[in-house]
């Protein structure tokens, strides 16, 4: 394995997106969540190397904002497994 120069590297293209033979797929997937997670990861509250036990209200709501697509998606998801069973139930129980 060569190294090349270490004291001045030369970098290439970034990182390609990986084949597939379903790329119908991916790009439904990606679609998905770019649409689920549009905004951009608050990279300024994750403060790695300082104590993070107080946190404020604009921390906190700048927080909820990066993962809004994720709390709605979560909340579809119960509601379907709450309503499906129960809608069902009905149909079987109730033959009006």
């Amino acid at each position: 394995m060569e190294l090349g120069n270490i004291s001045k590297p030369t970098y290439g293209p970034g990182p390609e997106a990986p084949r597939s033979s379903t790329p119908g797929l991916v790009t439904m997937a990606h679609g998905f969540l770019r649409l689920v997670q549009p905004n951009p990861l608050p990279i300024d509250l994750l403060n790695l190397g300082q104590s993070q036990s107080m946190f404020s209200q604009e921390d906190i709501q700048e927080l909820l904002l990066y993962e809004l697509g994720f709390l709605v998606c979560a909340a579809i998801g119960v509601l379907f497994i709450i309503l499906v069973p129960l809608v069902g139930c009905c149909f079987c129980c109730c033959r009006c």
